[in-house]
């Protein structure tokens, strides 16, 4: 991927996540006025992308879904009522292949059951997220390279889950993340350096199985609140950016259709819990009071605390409540099983125009043999020149406890 500046000097940290700016924002501002657009901003953005098939094809929802391999990113408190006693994922997801063909999404997660009544679970997981190549220089002026980089994002993380009761758990999670996009402007002498924070994730998950009829059914619901942590900086502390902390409520409804077949359906709401910046549009910037006024609230942004902005961001969108309810992204979707050996799945995933506009229709499907699974989702935005169109997303993964048994079976 090469980037280019207009006037005689290298490209500014901004231009390099441009494609990112872009994906996020989905054109939603062409839609509506420019007044009314107004999403929330965040640091590494990428940590809010489904690294997985499975989800994705049910329009990005988790919260309460079936554990699997995958559960961390979604709700890691679903360990603790894993089928298996252990298992592995690997998830790819090329970014933005309309545009480029050197983003992608790599994802590793795993997750082991301690103890003999498997009530508890340790979990871990690795996402890196490339940004390609990047060649900065002034081609306008027909100058040569300046340089090339190669930024990246990754985060590792490790997990704790355990039953409280039959029917609930919970689990917490600790994570590094590296946000590394440095460069260094020559002409300017100005540079960029690598970011790092730490985060928490606390979630919980309810599981019962209520008999409707003759048939036995399953309802679920699950929380999650991620990325609970400190701020990052890009410029020597300069200026800092929240995590995209993220809290997301979900259910699911799963009963069967007949025998060996079954039907889920599940619901997720999220909302980033993150203070709205201050815009200079919501001040009246022709009176020194409205100038003040700006400049002491933009202060109070660039000085609060990610606490403190957990609780202020449920009141302090410019649009009072009616906005704060833009905010939340619905998603919807379905997974049809037959003998848990084939799945379909589909689902909708909705965001407010004026929060990113980040609309799209979910189609996946799954094939189970013995300990391997392997999952593909494909999406289809409502908006034909939205970059996130046609994203595909692949997932393998391994039961480990069958593996073992079938690796001890060959050996005796």
């Amino acid at each position: 991927m090469k980037l280019s500046s207009g006037t005689r000097h290298i490209v500014t940290f901004p231009c390099i996540l441009a494609a990112l700016i872009f994906a996020f924002s989905a054109n939603a501002q062409n839609d509506i006025k420019d007044e009314d657009f107004n999403p929330v901003n965040t640091g590494v953005t990428t940590l809010s992308i489904t690294p997985d098939a499975r989800g994705s094809g049910m329009g990005n929802l988790g919260a309460a879904t079936d554990p699997d391999m995958n559960s961390q990113f979604w709700n890691p408190s679903k360990y603790a009522f894993a089928y298996s006693k252990g298992g592995l994922a690997i998830s790819y997801t090329p970014w933005l292949r309309k545009i480029v063909n050197d983003i992608f999404l790599a994802d590793l997660t795993g997750y082991w059951k301690l103890g003999s009544n498997d009530n508890q679970a340790l979990s871990a997981s690795f996402r890196y997220f490339s940004l390609g190549e990047v060649t900065m220089g002034d081609w306008d002026s027909g100058t040569e390279a300046v340089q090339t980089i190669n930024p990246y994002e990754f985060a590792f993380d490790i997990g704790y889950s355990r039953k409280l009761s039959e029917k609930f758990s919970m689990g917490v999670v600790l994570r590094y993340i590296l946000s590394d996009l440095s460069y260094e402007d020559t002409y300017s002498g100005e540079t960029n350096t690598a970011a790092s924070a730490f985060s928490v994730d606390l979630s919980g998950y309810y599981v019962t199985y209520p008999m409707i009829g003759r048939n036995e059914c399953q309802f679920a619901w699950g929380f999650d609140i991620s990325n609970i942590g400190t701020k990052v900086s890009y410029d020597h502390g300069a200026n800092y950016a929240f995590l995209p902390t993220n809290l997301r409520l979900g259910t699911q409804f799963m009963f069967p259709l007949a025998d060996y077949n079954t039907l889920a359906i599940g619901l997720d709401l999220n909302k980033l819990l993150v203070p709205t910046m201050p815009r200079q549009k919501d001040y009246d910037m022709n009176t020194i009071e409205g100038q003040m006024e700006y400049e002491e609230a933009k202060e109070k942004w660039e000085t609060m605390s990610p606490i403190t902005g957990i609780f202020k961001s449920f009141s302090d969108a410019p649009g009072g409540f009616s906005e704060e309810l833009k905010e939340i992204t619905v998603s919807v979707g379905a997974e049809y099983a037959y003998n848990q050996q084939f799945f379909g799945r589909l689902g909708y995933n909705y965001e407010a125009a004026s929060k990113g506009g980040r609309s799209y229709f979910t189609f996946g499907a799954g094939f189970s043999l013995n300990v391997l699974r392997l999952d593909a989702s494909y999406m289809l935005a409502t908006a034909q020149s939205s970059p996130l169109d046609q994203t595909l997303r692949f997932t393998l993964t391994f039961d480990m406890e069958g593996l073992q048994d079938l690796l001890g079976k060959k050996r005796r």
